[in-house]
């Protein structure tokens, strides 16, 4: 009687560890699947990692103090496109809604559609980065030899300067590379249009 009621409590126990174990590991699933978005969440919110934030109007009020801006471009070696920044520095003023002009052109025979990513450097500075418009908000397709011109509307908070964190900080690159979307739709290789 005894050795039945210890092995009774020994299968309600291992029941009990396996149960807890099925529940850890569809906790870590779990986690594992919302940690992208979460870690989305956090870089817009902090500016971790040089995420900038995204705004609807650039504060009534500008500062007198100004900060560079420098502009850098680059593409991904899948993607045949040109893209460029059509100033590289300005001068803005904090709390002041500017905009910077962008050129993206296709060098291929079909269209093709690509996604900027995007940060600033320093990476500290990405908080106080926002952008009010910008091509990167959305994927963009260009048609073969397409060139077009690519704006971005921003302002750099005047908070920047009564951070103690960024107080040094005198310039601020804003930096894209364009890449080949993975919706991109392009026209059949030339073999394939053969049959071969």
């Amino acid at each position: 009687m005894a050795d039945q009621k210890h092995a009774d409590n020994m299968k309600a126990r291992n029941k009990r560890f396996l149960l807890g174990c099925v529940v850890v590991v569809a906790g870590m699933v779990g986690l594992t699947y919302a940690s992208v978005p979460l870690y989305a969440l956090f870089c817009r919110v902090t500016g971790f990692g040089g995420t900038t934030q995204v705004a609807h109007d650039a504060p009534e009020a500008a500062s007198e103090k100004t900060i560079k801006v420098r502009f850098n471009a680059d593409v991904n070696s899948e993607l045949p496109w040109q893209f460029k920044p059509e100033q590289r520095e300005i001068t803005v003023q904090l709390g002041q809604d500017n905009l910077a002009h962008y050129m993206a052109e296709n060098l291929s025979n079909h269209p093709i559609t690509g996604q900027a990513v995007y940060n600033v450097t320093p990476l500290k500075a990405g908080q106080y980065f926002s952008k009010i418009a910008c091509f990167c908000f959305d994927e963009q397709t260009l048609d073969a030899g397409e060139r077009v011109d690519m704006p971005v509307s921003f302002y750099v908070d005047p908070e920047i300067a009564e951070d103690i964190n960024t107080q040094d900080v005198k310039t601020i690159t804003l930096s894209y590379t364009f890449y080949k979307a993975e919706t991109s739709v392009e026209a059949p290789d030339s073999k394939d249009d053969q049959g071969g």
